[in-house]
């Protein structure tokens, strides 16, 4: 028995076409910013492929080492952050990286680079020994320094309103692309049939509620206390709990189902624990463009100001009325 893929249909633009056209209709973000996404696009192409040809099982069980962060760091981590990189680097539109496989900002060859792009190349790779999703995060800044000099770190540590773009891409059983801007955030699948992404969700809007919560409920009782007494009351109210181990597939439920997403401080990790720069600004950014909310549970993630590139941040995410309800909780 065989199964055929369903026809595509007719007049789906891809992610090159309709990124073109908007370049067309809104002139105010330049064309080099959907240049950078469209390479981050086939990048991931290129990690998907090395993934499903086996050689992840291979590099997975390399020994693991710790990253910037002080994460666990598997050598596929780090074969992402190449990958992207020399991707990157093949532009002349990027002059530096920030990862969160990457100690420092790494500065690339091209000077005249006028954007800076924030990585974080592999989120959730524990899933992938039990082929859970995964996922890649990025953002996008223009750079403050002169052209013609040397990237500084400077040009990194930016507030997340700041941002010209963001986006993701969820491997699952499809891979997806997301992306957001100023113009609002759209959808693209993965279709292997013509080696490109379709728009699938363009104009997502975030709903209002949600059905469901993600928070590592193991911690629980290091959770402080207003945020126990918020999941409690949501488990009173019947909310589902969903959490995948990968912010990323957690984060794209919610954005098209509605929900909220939770990684609170602990005693063990009182800062809080995901990265302001290469995680939290980036889907807060998406999430606010399409009419979400994002805290740290005292102000809003793009307003919050980088101190470091690893800088840690609580962070709560998600439908408006769910984080608005959160934040009385805290209050």
């Amino acid at each position: 028995m065989s199964f055929e893929s369903s026809h595509i249909p007719p007049f789906t633009p891809s992610l090159k076409a309709f990124t073109k056209d908007e370049a067309m209709r809104y002139p105010s973000i330049p064309f080099a910013v959907y240049q950078i996404i469209q390479t981050i696009s086939l990048a991931s192409q290129g990690l998907l492929e090395t993934i499903n040809k086996g050689t992840a099982s291979r590099v997975m069980a390399a020994e693991v080492t710790y990253n910037a962060s002080g994460d666990k760091q598997q050598q596929l981590d780090t074969v992402a952050h190449i990958g992207f990189v020399e991707a990157l680097a093949s532009t002349e539109q990027v002059g530096g990286i920030i990862s969160e496989e990457a100690v420092d900002l790494v500065e690339l060859d091209s000077k005249m680079g006028n954007y800076i792009v924030a990585l974080d190349p592999l989120d959730g790779t524990a899933n992938l020994s039990v082929n859970a999703p995964f996922g890649t995060i990025f953002s996008i800044y223009q750079r403050i320094s002169p052209l013609g000099n040397p990237i500084q770190t400077i040009d990194a540590l930016q507030t997340g309103h700041k941002q010209i773009a963001a986006g993701y891409i969820l491997y699952s059983t499809a891979t997806m692309l997301v992306y957001g801007t100023k113009y609002g955030v759209h959808s693209f699948t993965y279709e292997p049939t013509v080696e490109a992404f379709l728009l699938t969700n363009p104009a997502i809007q975030f709903p209002k509620e949600g059905p469901s919560y993600a928070v590592n409920d193991g911690y629980f009782n290091q959770f402080p206390k207003a945020i126990q007494q918020y999941i409690s009351h949501a488990r009173e109210q019947g909310l589902g709990s969903r959490y995948s181990g990968a912010l990323v597939a957690d984060f794209h439920r919610h954005l098209l189902q509605g929900g909220i997403y939770l990684y609170p401080p602990t005693q063990q990790k009182p800062a809080g624990k995901l990265r302001l720069m290469f995680e939290c600004n980036a889907l807060a950014f998406i999430a606010e463009q399409a009419g979400g909310l994002a805290s740290d549970g005292t102000q809003a993630v793009l307003c919050l100001e980088p101190g470091t590139l690893h800088q840690c941040i609580p962070f709560y995410i998600g439908s408006a009325n769910m984080v608005k309800q959160l934040l009385h909780f805290m209050a």
